[in-house]
């Protein structure tokens, strides 16, 4: 299983759908993680396919962003345009 989206094969629609993309209290799960060079932060950070992620929060202004990560209720901020790299199944 890549982590990284290569090629095309994932519809247009589920390819906009992003962390950055959820509502307040919306949730989805990690398909993989679209740039390579933040890639590795985030695997750290514990954003790993197939792990559920849900949003709990906004800064007033939109950035940073608070989610929550698995069933161990894992908190993590992380700026807009690193959420726009993590990528989520339908």
């Amino acid at each position: 299983m890549s982590i990284f989206r290569r090629s095309p094969q994932v519809s247009p629609v589920a390819a906009r759908r992003t962390a950055k993309d959820l509502r307040l209290g919306e949730s989805g799960t990690i398909c993989c993680l679209e740039d390579p060079e933040m890639a590795l932060k985030l695997l750290e950070m514990g954003c790993v396919p197939g792990v559920k992620v849900r949003l709990s929060g906004r800064a007033p202004l939109g950035d940073p962003l608070m989610l929550v990560l698995g069933d161990q209720e894992y908190t993590l901020s992380v700026r807009a345009s690193e959420a726009a790299t993590i990528l989520l199944k339908e």
